[in-house]
């Protein structure tokens, strides 16, 4: 009797566990279908903003402290953003992520000299645990960072590059790929770098400046470098609610499994107690014969 009532009992906690695993998998694809959509519009301003810098700096003869590198500042340390979530139960999101910041600290001196910042507890917790220590924790982004939160992270990263604090500015990101796909991504902000898409027509498009080279670089280049420290976030963002959302659904599912295997167990528990039972009301009409 003892035994069937310890596997209800577990019956009973795996059902707890299955429900509340089930409803946290319900939220996370909520959010992932929010969280993508906005991370899907942003895209094609980046994209178009990166095009723009690209063939305004191939057309200029302006050089931009923001594209080329402020004099003197080579030896400078870096500054290193990482970027992990508030929460866990998100399966590998935050290890993979982590992974990638220690190797890049590890193996780059200057990085390693330099300035931590840190977006999400997860990631806080884990490089304290390493012994590495963080500048700056982030706090306030959450799983809706807006644009003018991340234009002023990415205005105090311009003004110590541009300054000659720091030779560079890195982050460190869940890059989104696709639904079945992300990939941890160490990203130069700072000096920025318009990426090609790989397509070159051979034609070269042909700019009048006006106003100035160097004026119209000021305003196109930083807008550049924080709409792409914002497309990381959104990124960021995305990426987590897939990873949790892949994670509870494992949960589910094994949970289920137990469910089954506990309900085979524990009918045989019965059935064994029951044969006990008429064992001894069989021997015990025995006797008395």
């Amino acid at each position: 009797m003892g035994k069937s009532r310890e596997i209800k009992k577990r019956l009973k906690a795996v059902d707890n566990i299955r429900r509340i695993t089930k409803t946290m998998q319900m939220i996370a694809t909520s959010k992932f279908a929010r969280a993508q959509q906005s991370s899907q519009a942003g895209k094609p301003y980046t994209e178009a903003l990166f095009t723009l810098v690209r063939e305004l700096a191939e057309a200029s003869e302006a050089d931009h402290p923001l594209l080329s590198g402020v004099p003197g500042s080579a030896d400078k340390p870096e500054l290193t953003l990482l970027i992990t979530s508030d929460r866990g139960l998100c399966g590998p999101y935050n290890g993979s992520v982590i992974r990638v910041a220690l190797n890049h600290l590890r193996g780059n001196p200057k990085a390693s000299e330099g300035t931590l910042e840190v977006v999400g507890k997860k990631g806080a917790t884990a490089l304290k645990f390493n012994g590495i220590k963080v500048e700056t924790l982030h706090t306030h982004f959450g799983d809706t960072p807006t644009y003018e939160d991340v234009e002023k992270l990415c205005q105090s990263y311009i003004d110590a590059y541009v300054a000659g604090e720091v030779s560079a500015v890195r982050v460190v990101s869940m890059r989104y790929i696709s639904a079945g796909k992300q990939k941890p991504e160490l990203m130069q902000l700072l000096p920025f770098k318009a990426e090609s898409d790989g397509e070159d027509t051979g034609v070269k498009a042909q700019y009048e400046f006006s106003p100035s080279e160097h004026e119209l670089l000021n305003r196109v280049v930083p807008a550049a470098a924080k709409a792409l420290l914002y497309q990381l976030f959104k990124d960021a963002i995305v990426s987590e609610h897939i990873a949790r959302m892949v994670a509870m659904k494992a949960a589910t599912d094994n949970a289920g499994k137990m469910r089954h295997k506990l309900n085979r167990d524990f009918n045989r528990a019965r059935q064994a107690q029951i044969t006990t039972e008429l064992t001894e009301i069989v021997s015990g009409a025995a006797a008395l014969d």
